[in-house]
């Protein structure tokens, strides 16, 4: 379980543990505002595009021998990202980095289910999943941490040693195992990669390039094109990666329309923030990390007291409650935000954004896989991974296209200027998100619902 835990921590931290690294990285090496976005979204798009692929590869060839080479790329890429003379550079690693974490998260609890009997299961993946919250908790603040007390480089150096020894131990310790042979969904792997690359392009490179330049229009055009080839692609699949049939099912599609923005708001806001922060506010790494505490801290204690009330009111109120006050408190934020206000007038705004994320987080991915058939729990917990995941991806892109429309780096006043209506849209990403779980059947969670909930939630 340490082996497994250990290494499930490490691609989880490195998700957001970047964020805070930014201003520095860019005093650093250089890059405009989409190029920084780039090295959240390279990891983010190449974990959810790799998630569903690499399980299925494991069952194929092995598990352990999967997930060993996913730590050695793991490693390797970090180490790659620390010694990058170059944000291009940098971008590129942090791709391999997230094909790496694409392919230790599934298979590091697949790896961890299987070593213990069914009883035990459930608590087993409890503790799981609380590592992998505390890995996105602490990731600002690691981040800043390290970033101020050493350098950015080492936020990458540090994976080295323990993605090493984590490989070494895992040929030796761990078991190997298979699973059913599925056949892989390659073309639609290629299409919804190359779609959602296409439109994230387009959206980052529009306030630079013009929206109507050629560049823009064909990054749009041909995204479109291929998400709309891939949806085709998978009604007809023989083994589709995103099984169109769960959609079918009203609460599952709401679920999964509102997972997609829940964590598109919550990762926009905390990639906003630091900027923000640092640029506009004058805080250090360290300050910023410390400052995201009331954002990425709540989980820990709203979370579980949410999973405990949906037992009473089901989960449709609290998903819809949640994301209301997100929305309520990043439009709290965008009303005060200037180059100037304090701190002391931004912690209650951000708290109520925490509370209500995590409301939404803990009851989301439940109502989601509560609404299909046990036989489909597996892949429609690939779903709500990727799509989380995606959803990301996409928000950032938007709010830094807004961002830059409205504001730069040049000064707080700037910074500020380009915060405020970027901030909003998260906000109404929150909002739309509310309405949308609105679609929802509320429901009571039953055991067999919490466990889904933790698989779900921890995978992700």
């Amino acid at each position: 379980m340490a082996l497994t835990s250990a290494a499930f921590f490490m691609g989880a931290l490195d998700a957001l543990v970047v964020i805070t690294a930014l201003p520095t990285i860019h005093r650093d090496i250089g890059g405009t505002l989409s190029s920084l976005e780039w090295t959240v979204n390279a990891y983010t798009l190449a974990v959810a595009a790799g998630i569903i692929t690499a399980a299925a590869l494991g069952d194929r060839l092995g598990r352990r021998r999967v997930y060993t080479f996913g730590l050695l790329l793991f490693t390797v890429a970090s180490a790659a990202c620390a010694m990058a003379p170059s944000i291009e550079v940098l971008i590129a690693a942090r791709t391999l980095q997230g094909v790496g974490a694409a392919i230790i998260t599934p298979l590091s609890l697949t790896i961890l289910t299987a070593a213990f009997p069914a009883a035990r299961r459930g608590a087993i993946v409890g503790i799981w999943g609380g590592i992998g919250g505390l890995a996105i908790a602490a990731g600002p603040l690691v981040g800043g941490a390290v970033t101020q007390g050493l350098s950015w480089h080492w936020i990458f150096w540090v994976n080295v040693p323990i993605g090493i020894a984590a490989a070494i131990l895992s040929t030796r310790f761990l078991a190997e195992s298979h699973g059913p042979v599925t056949r892989l969904d390659v073309p639609g792997l290629a299409l919804v990669t190359s779609g959602a690359i296409g439109v994230i392009w387009g959206l980052v490179r529009a306030n630079d390039a013009g929206w109507a330049s050629a560049e823009v229009v064909a990054a749009l055009g041909l995204g479109v094109l291929a998400l709309a080839a891939f949806i085709l692609w998978e009604t007809r699949a023989p083994a589709p990666m995103l099984p169109l049939r769960l959609f079918k099912v009203r609460t599952f599609a709401a679920a999964n329309a509102t997972a997609f923005l829940m964590m598109g708001t919550i990762t926009s806001a905390a990639f906003l923030a630091s900027q923000y922060f640092q640029l506009g506010l004058g805080y250090s790494p360290l300050g910023t990390g410390l400052r995201f505490l009331p954002l990425t801290g709540t989980p820990f204690l709203v979370a579980p007291l949410a999973g405990l009330l949906s037992d009473r009111i089901g989960t449709r109120p609290l998903i819809v409650t949640g994301l209301a006050l997100g929305a309520l408190g990043l439009g709290w934020i965008a009303r005060i935000a200037t180059a100037g206000v304090g701190y002391d007038q931004l912690v209650v705004p951000f708290v109520v954004v925490g509370v209500g994320i995590s409301m939404a987080m803990a009851n989301t991915p439940a109502a989601a896989l509560s609404a299909v058939a046990p036989a489909d729990i597996g892949k429609a917990s690939g779903v709500v991974n990727t799509l989380q995941r995606f959803g990301s991806a996409f928000a950032i892109a938007i709010v830094s296209a807004v961002f830059a429309a409205n504001g730069h780096f040049g000064s707080p006043v700037s910074v500020a200027a380009g915060f405020r209506p970027a901030i909003t849209v998260a906000a109404g990403l929150s909002l739309l998100g509310a309405i949308t779980a609105l679609a929802i059947t509320s429901r009571r969670r039953t055991p067999m619902h919490a466990a889904q909930r933790v698989v779900a939630e921890d995978a992700a």
